[in-house]
């Protein structure tokens, strides 16, 4: 099967001058998406095997997106440039309606997951790029941090796993600096983008899940 996140990278390097560089708001918050006004235009799709379908839906006297995949591979791309020293915090609000049996974060055969979030760390030499993949795991132990079984420096990290949270809006957030740090070692790049994808392409299952308000936000208070 195609090394997804590889491919995404790849993509990245090659549109990322197109990006804008967010600097320091005076709100310490910013939406990336509440879809509310529909999706915003600065989502990208990126095909990897078939297309899973995105589209907005109303829920709960709300918007979010929705995403179907059935047996396919495609994810929405959000270039943005930041610091994540103004902005380490990122926050989102997910649903699944299960995860996949075959699912196995550990083999390539299941690298698929019923809902995922990327923050892209693009360098101009590709084996210095780097991504952290919040998934919501089938069997990966819910905090557990493993590199990706096509791309090393690609870490997923399990915030939910199996189908004990499943049907049920689940709220995240992260500090991904601290992550970075903790994942590889070191001090981060600048963000390249944020990408979500659901996606069952390896194991050839269905997967149905919501995102909604995507948001990054300055360190926390003390």
């Amino acid at each position: 099967m195609m090394k997804k996140t590889v491919i995404l990278i790849a993509g990245l390097l090659i549109v990322l001058g197109e990006g804008i560089f967010l600097a320091r708001a005076e709100t310490p918050i910013m939406t990336i998406d509440d879809f509310e006004s529909g999706l915003a235009s600065r989502w990208e799709e990126k095909k990897f095997h078939g297309k899973t379908l995105y589209w907005i839906v109303e829920m709960n006297g709300g918007h979010c997106l929705k995403a179907e995949s059935h047996g396919s591979a495609s994810g929405l791309i959000y270039r943005i440039r930041y610091d994540l020293q103004e902005y380490p915090i990122l926050s989102w609000r997910w649903k699944v309606e299960g995860t996949l049996q075959s699912g196995d974060a550990t083999k390539k055969r299941g690298d698929d997951y019923a809902a995922r979030v990327y923050v892209v760390f693009p360098h101009w030499i590709p084996t210095r790029t780097r991504s952290i993949n919040y998934i919501w795991a089938n069997r990966l132990p819910r905090g557990e941090a493993i590199p990706n079984t096509y791309y090393s420096h690609a870490v997923m990290i399990a915030l939910r796993s199996g189908n004990g949270d499943a049907g049920v809006w689940c709220s995240e957030s992260r500090n991904v600096l601290e992550d970075y740090r903790r994942c590889f070692g070191e001090e981060p790049g600048t963000v390249g983008a944020i990408a979500i994808m659901t996606d069952t392409d390896n194991t050839g299952e269905d997967a149905t899940a919501y995102y909604d308000d995507l948001r990054i936000s300055g360190p926390p208070q003390r």
